[in-house]
């Protein structure tokens, strides 16, 4: 083997070294992307809403905004995904708006004005922190609670329903784990054997027994389709599955009507109090 060649492996192999350091010791980095800074509130787009704050059980102070509407639905607890903040959902919460539904939407530890540092056990703390604050200030029960989480905040809504007893529950865009997402999206590094977070969905939706929608993209190019059809696989029924197109941070918006049709289904039948899952049909972008 020539003095090049050897050179250039042992390159490789410090870089690949290197990188797989540099993962291991900063996952947090790869996994949540917050941002402080509340830019817009729902008033931009002519909607009234609380802005509330309230402390999860540890006593982190995280904030939050109440969005009431002109109806006795159920409350809609929505938990977001790893990036950005609240004031980043308008669109979703306006869709949820429009549908008639009250909706609390809050930031984890570290986004927004809510303080602390992001972590797995701070975001469940948090979550569960948004459902207390519902029950307790605003006195709501919580068979008039539905929990909806998209992406990483979906693991935190499965994982907050396999423990309480919400309405429902609606998964949209969410990975089956943290390791499981890792392997995608590193799959040429053991990333799934260093990972050291779990958000284990997979285990979590195998423990939810209330009406679960899951909501997932053929076109998703974050969290493979697949993931989502494994959750689906994994829950028990009352089920149903909303499949979509468009890309993993905008397949609600480009699915647009028939997106907001498949959720105001199966809202519609849960406000019944239905155990039969809705038969929602494909995207079909003709």
């Amino acid at each position: 083997m020539s003095t090049s060649l050897l050179s250039l492996i042992l390159l490789f192999v410090a870089i690949y070294l290197c990188f797989g350091a540099t993962l291991f010791v900063n996952q947090g980095r790869f996994i949540y992307f917050p941002d402080r800074t509340i830019f817009t509130t729902p008033a931009q787009i002519g909607l009234p809403y609380q802005s509330v704050t309230f402390a999860a059980a540890d006593g982190v102070r995280l904030h939050g905004w109440f969005i009431p509407a002109d109806s006795d639905k159920s409350v809609i607890l929505f938990c977001h995904g790893n990036g950005g903040n609240i004031s980043h959902r308008l669109e979703t919460i306006d869709i949820i708006h429009r549908l008639g539904h009250p909706l609390f939407i809050f930031d984890y530890r570290g986004y927004g004005e809510s303080q602390g540092i992001p972590t797995e056990a701070g975001t469940y703390l948090d979550a569960e922190a948004a459902w207390k604050y519902l029950l307790t200030e605003r006195e709501i029960d919580p068979s008039r609670i539905i929990l909806f989480g998209r992406s990483l905040g979906g693991a935190v809504a499965a994982w907050l329903s396999s423990r309480k007893a919400p309405r429902a529950c609606i998964l949209e865009s969410t990975f089956t784990s943290a390791p499981e997402m890792a392997a995608a999206l590193y799959p040429f590094f053991p990333a799934a054997l260093l990972c050291r977070f779990s958000y284990d969905t997979l285990a979590a939706v195998k423990n939810i027994t209330c009406p679960l929608l899951i909501v997932h993209s053929t076109e998703d190019e974050i969290v493979p389709f697949r993931q989502g059809r494994a959750l689906f696989a994994a829950a028990h029924e009352p089920k149903t599955f909303l499949q979509i197109n468009g890309n993993h941070n905008a397949g609600f918006l480009l699915s647009g009507k028939f997106y907001q049709e498949g959720l105001a289904t199966f809202l519609t039948e849960t406000e019944k109090n239905s155990q039969k899952p809705a038969l929602l049909p494909a995207f079909d972008p003709a």
